[in-house]
């Protein structure tokens, strides 16, 4: 065998990209940035960066989240505590032609955190906004709106990640509060999935199903009307049965 000669390689950069997930004004939303520099100066872009050398995948994106948001991420594994967010590893993108910089893979990100407050533009992004999924996947002039690098794919693959992961464990919880009524349980998940929700129904199924949910021994009128049972992430990761999603 001959020895490794890593000249024989081509080098190649890493980059880590955000889909950021938020419900606002009853809608799933996502960050997006503009880019203050080529390639598509201009354009939106899900946040990012490339991976510094004394950096891990899951350290890199933390570091761009906290950048981004000034969220901290958490161990999805243990229960969220303070100003944190959900992040996990979504997919990993190398089109050699993705990036017209040089060679660059990118290891994306889903980021899902409660009802979050306007962003702030840093790095080589010179704005920030929320923009709802459904804009940014069906751009009115397609053209000149879509999404720099191949963005959009990775958007799409979060959102639809984020829509079926809902479906079987209690990952919609993620984006409430700490304590949070049945009402805005399932606004989140009319939100994400796009389609209204028995109200009715709905409480029976989240209710019913075990660990889901626990009374946290209060109520709220915040959503104003009567006054409305709070509850908090149950134990459950997992749910049995699962939250189907309806057919559109």
């Amino acid at each position: 065998m001959s020895p490794y000669d890593p000249s024989a390689f081509p080098p190649f950069a890493v980059t880590v990209d955000l889909v950021v997930l938020t419900v606002q004004r009853h809608a799933l939303c996502a960050l997006v940035v503009r880019r203050g520099e080529q390639p598509f100066q201009g354009r939106w872009a899900l946040p990012g960066g490339f991976v510094r050398d004394d950096e891990d995948l899951a350290g890199a994106a933390a570091r761009e989240l906290a950048e981004e948001t000034g969220l901290c991420a958490h161990d999805p594994a243990v229960p969220d505590v303070g100003n944190g967010a959900h992040l996990e590893q979504l997919a990993t993108y190398g089109d050699p032609k993705r990036d017209p910089r040089m060679r660059v893979v990118s290891v994306a990100h889903l980021v899902l955190a409660p009802d979050l407050p306007a962003p702030r533009a840093g790095g080589d992004a010179n704005s920030a906004r929320w923009a709802p999924v459904d804009e940014l996947l069906a751009p009115a002039e397609p053209a000149s709106a879509g999404l720099a690098f191949d963005h959009e794919r990775i958007l799409a693959d979060g959102v639809e990640r984020a829509r079926s992961k809902i479906e079987y464990s209690s990952l919609a919880t993620a984006f409430c509060p700490p304590e949070f009524t049945v009402g805005e349980l399932r606004r989140v998940y009319e939100a994400v999935w796009g389609v209204a929700l028995d109200p009715r129904n709905f409480h029976r199924k989240v209710t019913g199903t075990p660990g889901f949910l626990v009374p946290a021994g209060g109520t709220t009128t915040r959503q104003g009307g009567r006054p409305a049972q709070l509850f908090r992430a149950g134990g459950a990761t997992l749910l049995n049965p699962p939250m189907l999603r309806p057919e559109v």
